[in-house]
């Protein structure tokens, strides 16, 4: 097949649809599809063998790691000379409008993935009147797919109550061979604690925005004081993170790649994620792969990866007191501790980014044959686990 994907985000940022896209584009590529990426400048002009094509973008005012690009007749031309079977948008908003309209004015076979619940994120920039006229025109865009791909079951029935039409699941995955318990280091939690080890090291790890609501922490750690809270990644709220956290006991790593994340995660005493705004969370999937116990908001896709008590723990984002009362009973708890390690590790190992692809290529397939592709509303995951996962030539990057 011949692939187009239109993405309002790649390399060289790193968050989860990042992530997913990479391990996307390296499987396609070793099952012998061609692919065209679209994305804001600054890609590299190849990745695994696909092309890139990078169009001029500016930042967005409030979010400035999001650059905003809009693809002119150059890009039009490229994908004429092209010829892709299908077109893939990737969250459309901006760049995802052109690779719509130009699917639409084409006539070719589109598909649109839904990854960020941008509207909701704009309560966080006291932007929330403006949520209904954003459903509207995302849900547009979306409407104009053969299918439209989410992340979660969650995300499923939510888009469904929405009116959003053709919806399928997108399968979560994560790399278990790069992000393992065997990499936990004495070196990298002396590290991430600032030189004291033996005290409770609790982490976040994905960007610092609003809509993560990260300073919900910050109870944790004066209920808690002699805990260490490091936190990985950057992003525009940093600035006013730092000044929130004064006081305690938190420390900014900054953005960790590679390995030195993967023990990261390894080497914590937990993973602390307050977001109640998750299309999925793969920063959980990554931390339960290398065997960090998990503690995360019961709300949106989180609650398709994390069963409480079993392999993480859950608590309500609308109790001021949950992600308090949660951490501590997991911290004052070494044998809840090792079971959630087990668990965690197990249910990772269920989801492979080889099987993830396989079924997204069994999406473009129905597409192009023109059959039925998805039910309009889903409520389980599928019943059989995705095989033991192949290794990949990538690191995975941060976000949800």
């Amino acid at each position: 097949m011949r692939i187009a994907l239109f993405t309002e985000t790649f390399l060289p940022k790193i968050d989860g649809i990042v992530t997913r896209l990479t391990h996307t584009i390296t499987h396609l590529r070793r099952a012998g599809d061609e692919v065209l990426v679209i994305a804001p400048a600054g890609a590299p002009k190849r990745f695994e063998g696909a092309r890139v094509i990078g169009v001029p973008a500016v930042p967005f005012a409030l979010y400035p790691e999001l650059k905003l690009a809009i693809a002119g007749k150059k890009v039009g031309k490229r994908l004429v000379k092209f010829e892709p079977d299908i077109i893939h948008v990737v969250n459309p908003a901006v760049l995802g409008a052109c690779g719509v309209a130009h699917a639409v004015k084409r006539d070719r076979p589109l598909v649109a993935s839904y990854h960020t619940h941008v509207p909701k994120y704009l309560k966080h920039y006291k932007l929330g009147a403006l949520e209904g006229l954003c459903w509207k025109a995302i849900r547009s865009m979306h409407n104009k797919a053969r299918l439209n791909l989410c992340t979660s079951t969650a995300m499923i029935d939510e888009l469904n109550a929405r009116g959003f039409h053709n919806l399928a699941l997108w399968p979560r995955a994560v790399d278990t061979e790069l992000f393992r318990p065997g990499l936990k280091s004495d070196e990298m939690r002396d590290e991430l604690s600032g030189g004291r080890p033996k005290a409770p090291l609790l982490l976040y790890v994905g960007r610092l925005a609003a809509e993560k609501e990260i300073d919900r922490i910050r109870p944790v750690l004066r209920a808690i004081p002699d805990a260490t809270l490091a936190l990985v990644g950057d992003g525009p709220a940093r600035e006013k993170l730092q000044k929130h956290f004064e006081g305690t006991r938190a420390r900014f790593v900054g953005y960790l790649r590679g390995e030195r994340l993967a023990s990261a995660f390894a080497s914590a005493d937990a993973l602390v994620f307050p977001s109640s705004t998750e299309t999925l969370g793969l920063v959980l999937l990554e931390a339960m792969a290398a065997g960090c116990p998990v503690i995360a908001a019961r709300a949106g896709g989180i609650t398709d990866i994390v069963t409480d008590g079993v392999n993480g723990r859950l608590f309500d984002p609308n109790d001021p007191e949950g992600l308090t009362s949660a951490t501590r009973r997991l911290l004052d708890s070494a044998d809840l501790r090792a079971s959630l390690h087990r668990n965690a590790r197990l249910e990772a190992e269920r989801w492979s980014w080889s099987a993830a692809t396989d079924a997204l290529r069994s999406y473009y397939r129905s597409v192009l044959d023109g059959g039925p592709v998805a039910p309009t509303s889903a409520s389980s995951e599928p019943s059989s686990p995705a095989p033991s996962p192949s290794p990949s030539p990538r690191p995975a990057g941060q976000g949800s």
